[in-house]
């Protein structure tokens, strides 16, 4: 479709609004004009954090001589041309807006040449206006240069920030269209040195290996999805051991569209539920198709959002295909051991310090069951916090602290689910006076609370009396152990609360580390912990076990 302008009518539709905020949303405009010309090979160069230049290449259709003019007009654009055409976008871009609106902040030229044309057309604005137009010899494509951004609105430039820190947002941007992309050549050049080439593979694992490293991707686990679905979901996500502190290593592409989604953040994170532990967030780069009709591209003025129109199918659809992916390849990983040579210690003083994980034992969502474990024979115990046990194949070291909670909290769960939790009922009621915010948490969960035994009555100003309690935290502290369940409480979102009581019920019921059992106890737990859906997590989401082959053992003494 050639390039034209917008009618009143189209223009009225559209969520339109400054694009150029920074450097990088200027970046982002111009690949995004790059892509839907079909580039295989997108350069980009910054100088200065992009104020002083920013220089977006591509090798695409090119745009002809007699359109070069007219894209530098507001609302001119190739990719609709009715108020129908919003509701079924495919392109990146559609509204005619970020020529124009670059054009009005910073001095801007561009050569373009399409491809069944000789040579290539030349145009230079400065604060809008078109400075000169000429013929241009150059490859098929365009390059678009933007000098000085900014330099006529001060005001602007006093809200960016360091130089390092807009070179750094320009970074971010481009790897993530190279995820999305994985078969265009993505070339990012920051103040005269290249530090980003994407191999335009095709393969998203290879983009990955860019971006976060060789071991890392070659660990990340492919999500197939279903091929019959309307809704089809792709991509890569880490097993559990490997994750984040933050949620910036989140990317989602709908319909190859880079877009931030708290739904989609929540829908890949519930699926690890269990596995992580608090604060550890995992990496991914999910790609959701679905017909364009199915979702609003209109309601951002940078395009960073999008809105279903059925948002809770999209939501179950990841939700379901990241579960999928974990439960179908997620795998507890062997142990690697660091010899110590016979003569530098005496035997008894070789300590088991040497043996450590080379990752974490893998973990699986709350609603799927792991492979069981096999009869284990316990040898003994160690240090008085982990059991020594031997199966087939393997030998394992088990936290019985983190084992005994896996116990509780799945008996705990389901004694709740048929509404036969056991309660202790207390001779003499426990007074107990909280904070205003837990009082709060009190009051919205205190029926929640009543089903796992727990009896409270208001008693005065912040006051309350215990009156029964779950049979577990009998023997326990039962006011330090209630402050301590709603404080826990208040770190979880509301979907959470149910999983957060049972939780700290089980944390406070475990058997603690450094507490002798008997060899009768000791296998009693290894017998409940074999029979639980997932024997190599606790609920809080640490390793119950570490586990070393019989094979790594012979390797090891030489016996292979």
């Amino acid at each position: 479709m050639p390039i034209q302008v917008l009618s009143p009518e189209v223009v009225s539709k559209i969520a339109a609004g400054e694009v150029v905020e920074r450097p990088a949303s200027v970046v982002k405009e111009l690949m995004e004009n790059s892509l839907d010309a079909g580039a295989t090979q997108v350069t980009v160069d910054v100088v200065g954090g992009g104020t002083a230049l920013l220089r977006v290449s591509d090798n695409g259709i090119g745009i002809p001589a007699d359109e070069v003019e007219l894209a530098f007009h507001r609302y001119a654009t190739s990719k609709l041309a009715t108020i129908p055409d919003l509701d079924a976008i495919s392109s990146l871009g559609f509204r005619g807006e970020a020529l124009p609106s670059i054009a009005a902040v910073a001095e801007i030229s561009m050569v373009s040449r399409s491809q069944d044309e000789l040579a290539g057309t030349f145009i230079h604005l400065k604060n809008g206006a078109v400075m000169g137009k000429t013929k241009r010899g150059c490859a098929p494509g365009t390059t678009i240069t933007v000098r000085n951004l900014f330099r006529n609105v001060p005001a602007r430039l006093k809200f960016l920030k360091s130089i390092t820190t807009e070179s750094g947002r320009v970074s971010h941007l481009v790897t993530q269209y190279s995820l999305a992309f994985p078969e265009v050549k993505f070339i990012l050049i920051i103040d005269g040195r290249t530090v980003f080439l994407s191999p335009g593979s095709g393969d998203l694992r290879d983009v990955l290996i860019q971006v976060y490293g060789l071991e890392t991707a070659k660990s990340l686990l492919e999500i197939r999805g279903s091929g019959e679905a309307v809704i089809k979901v792709s991509g890569l996500i880490s097993p559990p051991r490997i994750n984040r502190s933050t949620r910036t290593h989140l990317s989602f592409f709908i319909n190859r569209r880079w877009i931030q989604s708290r739904t989609l953040a929540y829908a890949v994170e519930e699926a690890y539920r269990g596995m992580l532990v608090t604060g550890k967030h995992p990496i991914a780069a999910v790609n959701i198709f679905l017909p364009p009709q199915e979702i609003d591209v209109n309601v951002h003025p940078t395009k960073s959002e999008v809105r279903f129109r059925r948002e809770h199918e999209v939501f179950s659809a990841v939700n379901h295909e990241v579960r999928a992916t974990l439960v179908e390849q997620v795998t507890a990983p062997p142990l690697k051991i660091h010899a110590v040579p016979a003569t530098a210690l005496p035997a008894e003083q070789i300590p088991f310090s040497n043996i450590k994980a080379e990752q974490k034992p893998a973990l699986l969502p709350q609603e799927f069951a792991l492979a069981k474990l096999p009869i284990l024979r316990v040898l003994g115990q160690l240090q008085g916090t982990y059991i020594i046990a031997e199966g087939p194949d393997n030998m394992y070291l088990i936290d019985q602290h983190a084992a005994h909670e896996r116990v509780l909290f799945e008996k705990i769960r389901e004694q709740q689910r048929q509404r036969q939790v056991e309660v202790q009922g207390l001779l003499e009621p426990v007074a107990i006076e909280l904070t205003v915010p837990q009082e709060g948490f009190l009051k919205a969960q205190q029926e929640a609370l009543a089903e796992y035994g727990f009896v409270i009555e208001h008693f005065g100003e912040r006051t309350y009396l215990i009156r029964s309690v779950p049979a577990l935290l009998k023997e326990q502290n039962v006011a330090q152990s209630l402050i301590e369940l709603l404080d826990f409480i208040a770190e979880g979102a509301p979907a959470d609360w149910q999983d957060r009581i049972a939780i700290s019920l089980a944390c406070h019921g475990a058997v603690k580390a450094g507490q002798i059992l008997s060899p009768q106890e000791m296998q009693g737990l290894v017998q409940q912990l074999e029979q639980t859906t997932m024997p190599q997590t606790c609920p809080h989401g640490r390793p119950t076990m570490i586990q070393l082959s019989t094979s790594q053992l012979e390797k090891e003494f030489g016996r292979r």
